[in-house]
């Protein structure tokens, strides 16, 4: 388990130069990633190095680049675990809601990104990659997103995982995206105003597509 309660994974999509076979292996590949998000709230990307996760997770320099070939690549592997982690608590959310309708779909949504947002390590400055960004530039971070949201959520609102449906969540996620960051310039932990109006704001869109 991760230190937020989360089992620490990496996705099978990620690039890693090579996929972690043994257990030892994937202990290791958690740890660089840890120190990775520790790293990135110590000293930003720009002051980040291969050199320092490896020291930081304690691990020889060549077990960094036996997954990785650059910190880059290490960021969009801690990229992809976040989004991961966030579909899991997500997920975990939504079992234990009792209505199952939209609305307590968005406010799981929007909740558990703001937690996130709030208290995973190196999240605020690597979310799922828009920050950076990081990854392939056809791998636009929002699409991941919105298609893992479509993924998740299309059988718990009873909904087709069609074109129409990954447009919708598309556009909330974009729109959730611009203003929960200026949530967070305008105060730190986020302005609970500008997030309350987000939240109405998606409300009046979902549910003009969802009700």
């Amino acid at each position: 388990m991760s230190r937020d309660g989360i089992r620490s994974t990496v996705p099978h999509a990620t690039p890693l130069r090579r996929a972690p076979v043994q257990r030892r292996s994937a202990e290791r590949l958690t740890r660089i990633l840890d120190a990775c998000a520790d790293l990135l709230d110590e000293v930003g990307y720009d002051a980040l190095s291969t050199r320092a996760v490896a020291l930081r997770a304690d691990v020889p320099i060549g077990s960094v680049y036996r997954f990785f070939g650059n910190k880059r690549q290490m960021a969009d592997a801690l990229a992809r675990r976040n989004l991961e982690r966030y579909a899991e608590r997500v997920t975990e959310r939504l079992t234990e809601a009792a209505d199952g309708g939209w609305r307590d779909a968005l406010d799981a949504v929007l909740d558990e990104y703001l937690a996130m947002k709030r208290t995973a390590p190196g999240f605020s400055l690597i979310d799922f990659g828009n920050q950076i960004p990081v990854g392939d530039r056809r791998s636009v971070p929002n699409h991941r997103v919105a298609e893992r949201l479509t993924e998740l959520l299309s059988g718990y609102l009873g909904r087709r995982p069609d074109d129409d449906l990954r447009r919708v969540f598309l556009v909330a996620v974009e729109t959730a995206d611009t203003l929960v960051q200026l949530a967070f310039r305008v105060a730190p932990d986020g302005d609970d105003r500008i997030i309350e109006e987000a939240r109405e704001l998606l409300r009046v869109y979902l549910g003009r597509v969802l009700d």
